[in-house]
């Protein structure tokens, strides 16, 4: 009886490392490219993308967060501006000369995505945009993790909006469902929805972050509330430090 309880036990452990061992093999041999378009023409702020944040430039935190990753294989920031180009690789990053005609206002950022992967070919797609400065460490590879578990076609960074145009509710707003609002943040997808023209699939997956990750910078309201965050967070480390 003891034996047969030990062959059936050994067998178990036989199947479930051959299991882990094909899902192992599964990830190590996909590609998950990063990806921060950054172009030079910005409207709303001059030069926004190297403009400096709680002191460095804003391209620079995104950068630093990527580089963190492990679960990026490569990452690269896609620009058509010879000064991001420098700012990006002073801070390590690699950088993918981008086409004029693809650095204009028109210009989507499907288009970008496609001409990245004709010369980076890649399985997964991470688009990491410098205009999300505030991200908490792990946040990256967390959001490709759970990208891989859910088994979905895409993922976004985002948070439970309960606003909604007025007069159109009554209720009140602590009782109201709410709705999904992607932060702009993180975005994962699968390579092969870009090459169909799409920047997510079917299945959708939500990854929800604290509320001070949520403030895209659009105006100068927003790249200075970002910088008040960021400060923040640099004196509560100083703190901690400290004791």
């Amino acid at each position: 009886m003891l034996k047969t309880f030990e062959f059936f036990n050994h067998l178990n452990f036989n199947i479930i490392s051959d299991f882990v061992l094909r899902i192992s093999n599964f990830i190590l041999f996909m590609k998950i490219l990063g990806i921060t378009p950054a172009r030079g023409g910005s409207k709303s702020i001059y030069k926004k993308n190297i403009n400096p944040l709680a002191g460095k430039p804003l391209i620079a935190w995104t950068i630093e967060a990527a580089l963190q990753s492990k679960l990026l294989n490569e990452y690269l920031v896609s620009t058509e501006d010879s000064e991001i180009s420098a700012v990006a690789k002073k801070y390590g990053a690699h950088v993918l000369d981008r086409p004029k005609e693809l650095a204009t206002d028109e210009a989507t950022s499907l288009s970008v995505l496609q001409h990245v992967l004709k010369n980076k070919p890649a399985d997964i797609v991470v688009l990491l945009q410098c205009t999300s400065p505030v991200r908490e460490a792990g946040l990256i590879d967390r959001c490709i993790q759970q990208f891989l578990d859910s088994h979905a076609d895409s993922l976004a960074t985002g948070f439970v909006c309960k606003h909604y145009e007025w007069g159109t509710y009554s209720a009140r707003r602590q009782h109201l469902e709410g709705w999904f609002h992607d932060d702009g943040s993180v975005y994962v997808t699968k390579a092969e929805c870009i090459h169909t023209g799409a920047l997510w699939g079917e299945k959708k997956e939500h990854f929800i972050t604290t509320r001070e990750q949520n403030f895209e910078i659009d105006d100068e309201f927003e790249f200075w509330l970002n910088e008040k965050i960021l400060d923040d967070h640099a004196r509560v480390q100083s703190l901690t430090h400290e004791h």
